[in-house]
């Protein structure tokens, strides 16, 4: 994957991706969501929920970065890392920290990047790692 080089167009690296940017849009939903937990939570689910929704886009950007089969790797990571947010507002929800609307729509963000990952997932096959010279 030659990550836009020699192409002639201006590349913005991973900020390109939409891919990230829909999981930056998770982050930015994920912390008015937890805005609106216990207090209690503070340091118990509302930090891990953000910590792993951080490291989604973080992820993404980083195997970008290091490219090769470290991207595969990484992506794999953000998935991961995707499902326990997702658990999480599982969580949020039968403990009933956040208003039912708040939780679908970041539910429904969470579900539209599983999908783009995978698509990623499925278009880094090891012959397509390979860097351009």
């Amino acid at each position: 994957m030659s990550r836009g080089q020699g192409s002639g167009v201006k590349s913005n690296g991973y900020r390109d991706l939409q891919v990230w940017e829909k999981a930056m849009l998770l982050v930015e939903q994920v912390y008015a969501l937890t805005a609106s937990f216990p207090a209690d939570e503070r340091f118990g689910l509302t930090s891990q929920l953000r910590r792993a929704a951080v490291s989604v886009p973080s992820n993404i950007a980083e195997g970008y970065g290091r490219g090769g089969g470290e991207y595969r790797r990484f992506v794999d990571i953000a998935y991961g890392s995707l499902c326990e947010v997702e658990t999480q507002l599982e969580l949020g929800s039968r403990l009933g920290f956040a208003r039912p609307d708040s939780l679908t729509t970041a539910r429904d963000l969470a579900s539209e990047v599983g999908r783009m990952l995978n698509g990623l997932r499925k278009h880094l096959t090891p012959d397509s790692l390979k860097l351009e010279p």
